[in-house]
């Protein structure tokens, strides 16, 4: 009778046991189930890992030049000098967008292959996206499709760049921010401006308070009348000091015509000082490089551009054409009426 009652013991406690172990399985089930959040990428090699998973093979280049008939001496010459004869592919301008990890270092290597291959980057814009981990690079350069295409393949297999896209045939919306500082004085001070230090005042020369020999500014005056003897017009050069009626008036008008001139542009004023104002606007490259000769003849003291930013249109889809895509479908016989 022990002996039943032993078993029996032993045979509750395996149960329990199990049970016990079930539920502890079913429970760490549930938790790997459970919604994780995405991995943290501490470094670069993801970007790698995931260009390994998606490779292809890359389509051929483009052709550097349209086969044409060879003149004798193009013949001559590169059976003499061994030297081919040079790519006649025009230099065009190529928007290249660069997909990369946010890291210390990067730029300067996608830089460093761009310098290595003779590219001369007329704009580089980089920031940081939405994503924690991702920046954008927006790199605008001149050269021949070929060798573009060679260095875009090229940026693309360094490990911390996820991709590389070329934007140059692409419908995009291109816009450039542009900061121009200009005088309210108007051209013949701007030099004058330059010279007064960071509050761009018109640098007058002061006369001297101190009491002077007369014999002393005879001589002065005579040195000055020959200096200016050789160039009668380097006198007509210097403006004559205002009064702060005129200082008042032209300021006034040319503040007016500055205004009037960035409304026209979509800019607008965003500081007014004493002697200068900003002058914001944003735009394409063209547009700004027009905003800004036309802001010259009012003296321009100082600007800064952003460089390029481009990002594709999304295109729209037409209805017409789902329309006769499902019309020119397959038609059900049963649908049909007899004969």
């Amino acid at each position: 009778m022990s002996a039943i009652l032993a078993h029996t013991a032993r045979a509750r406690l395996v149960a329990v046991a199990r049970a016990r172990a079930f539920s502890s399985s079913l429970r760490r089930q549930e938790a790997d189930n459970a919604p994780k959040p995405p991995k943290p990428i501490d470094d670069s090699t993801s970007a790698l890992e995931y260009k390994r998973t998606l490779r292809q093979r890359p389509p051929p280049l483009p052709s550097m030049d349209l086969p044409r008939s060879r003149s004798a001496e193009e013949a001559v010459t590169n059976i003499l000098y061994n030297t081919p004869p040079p790519s006649l592919q025009p230099f065009k301008k190529h928007v290249l967008n660069c997909l990369v990890q946010n890291e210390p270092g990067v730029l300067s290597r996608v830089s460093g292959i761009l310098a290595g291959r003779g590219f001369n980057i007329d704009s580089l814009v980089v920031c940081r996206t939405e994503i924690r981990d991702l920046s954008r690079m927006c790199v605008v350069l001149r050269g021949q499709d070929g060798v573009v295409e060679q260095a875009r393949r090229q940026l693309e297999d360094l490990v911390p760049v996820w991709a590389v896209l070329d934007y140059t045939d692409t419908h995009c919306i291109e816009r450039e921010l542009l900061l121009a500082k200009v005088s309210v004085l108007g051209p013949e001070y701007v030099e004058e401006q330059l010279l007064g230090g960071p509050t761009h005042e018109p640098r007058r020369h002061q006369p001297s308070q101190e009491p002077t020999d007369p014999k002393l500014e005879r001589e002065a005056a005579l040195a000055q009348h020959f200096e200016h003897s050789a160039d009668p017009d380097a006198a007509a050069h210097i403006p004559a000091p205002l009064t702060p009626s005129q200082t008042l008036r032209l300021k006034s008008d040319h503040l007016q015509a500055i205004q009037v001139l960035s409304a026209q542009f979509g800019g607008h004023i965003v500081d007014v000082s004493e002697h200068s104002v900003i002058v914001e606007m944003c735009g394409k490259t063209k547009r700004v490089e027009a905003f800004l000769a036309l802001l010259k003849p009012f003296g321009l003291l100082e600007s800064a551009r952003t460089g390029l930013m481009v990002m594709p249109r999304t295109p729209i889809r037409n209805s017409e054409d789902v329309d006769e895509s499902e019309e020119g479908g397959e038609v059900d016989a049963s649908l049909l009426p007899p004969g």
